[in-house]
């Protein structure tokens, strides 16, 4: 009797879990791959723009970047994550966000970003020796001043 309760706990669960991760239709995507020690970012579907993504020099905060990954808030973006070399991890805590990069592998998240600012986060894979200089940075905007970005 326990098993066959369990199993009817599981079935509409398990579709649940498999509706929850499918993005039907995304508005983004962003390609992201994890090398030593960057992460480079790649907009597929609008235009072709590539941007390594590497820690900023002379910060007071170790967690800034050179390069900001932006993205428009209130919008379904899809991220696809992947890896050059070893094993990373694209982790955003505040957006409960945390998904391994494999080389070889493309795995992929959903994003949906509530207000305008700054997100930051970092690698949390021991990935190498400079594996705590692998920032993220986040820049969440209008969906007209993302236009603009992405045009220029």
């Amino acid at each position: 009797m326990p098993s066959i309760i369990l199993i009817l706990i599981a079935i509409p669960s398990i579709k649940n879990l498999y509706l929850i991760e499918e993005i039907s239709k995304p508005s983004l995507s962003i390609k992201t791959i994890g090398h030593q020690w960057y992460w480079s970012y790649e907009y597929t579907d609008k235009s072709q723009n590539e941007i390594e993504s590497y820690i900023k020099k002379n910060s007071t905060r170790l967690i800034d970047t050179d390069n900001r990954l932006i993205l428009p808030f209130k919008t379904n973006i899809r991220i696809l994550i992947s890896s050059t070399d070893v094993l990373h991890s694209w982790t955003i805590p505040s957006l409960g966000i945390k998904i391994d990069a494999v080389p070889g592998r493309l795995n992929q998240t959903k994003i949906f970003i509530k207000n305008p600012g700054l997100i930051y986060g970092q690698c949390s894979e021991i990935c190498g020796t400079n594996h705590s200089f692998m920032p993220i940075t986040i820049e969440s905007t209008r969906m007209k001043n993302f236009i603009k970005w992405i045009i220029k």
